[in-house]
């Protein structure tokens, strides 16, 4: 089972756009992602720049309209993500447990959904997704 494991780190939504992590705290998710790659269960991960580096493409009425960040309004974003391959949730979460955070972050845990799990039109609407998926990964190891 996929699981994303998604960095809500407080206070982000409003960092400025050059804003950089704390050496100390990357040393320490670095020992936990080190921990994630050895278990075999870490897909791929990466960190995120803050909204205000950021646009938003909205489509109201049907017309795309781009914003540029930071968002008003806006009280959570993400700073960063983890995808996996766990057994269950309950793996996941104990994997979300170990995270380094800190206490001003949150750890958001989303199931990827499997195309077996759609219907049949669905998985008809989609054909080809699969064979999209390899290129793609096939691509970054390239």
């Amino acid at each position: 089972m996929r699981f994303m494991m998604l960095m809500i780190p407080k206070g982000y939504e409003t960092a400025e756009p050059d804003t950089m992590p704390d050496a100390d705290a990357v040393a320490a998710m670095m020992k936990y992602n080190e921990a994630l790659k050895e278990a075999g269960v870490l897909l791929s991960l990466d960190g995120l720049h803050p909204p205000s580096a950021g646009v938003r493409v909205s489509f109201a009425g049907g017309k795309p309209e781009v914003t540029e960040g930071p968002f008003p309004g806006a009280t959570e974003c993400l700073g960063g993500y983890w995808m996996i391959d766990v057994k269950s949730k309950e793996d996941a979460i104990a994997w979300a447990k170990r995270c380094p955070a800190s206490e001003n972050e949150t750890i958001e845990i989303r199931q990827v959904f499997e195309m077996e799990e759609f219907p049949a039109d669905v998985q008809e609407a989609a054909a080809g997704f699969a064979d999209m998926q390899a290129e793609t990964r096939q691509r970054r190891k390239a």
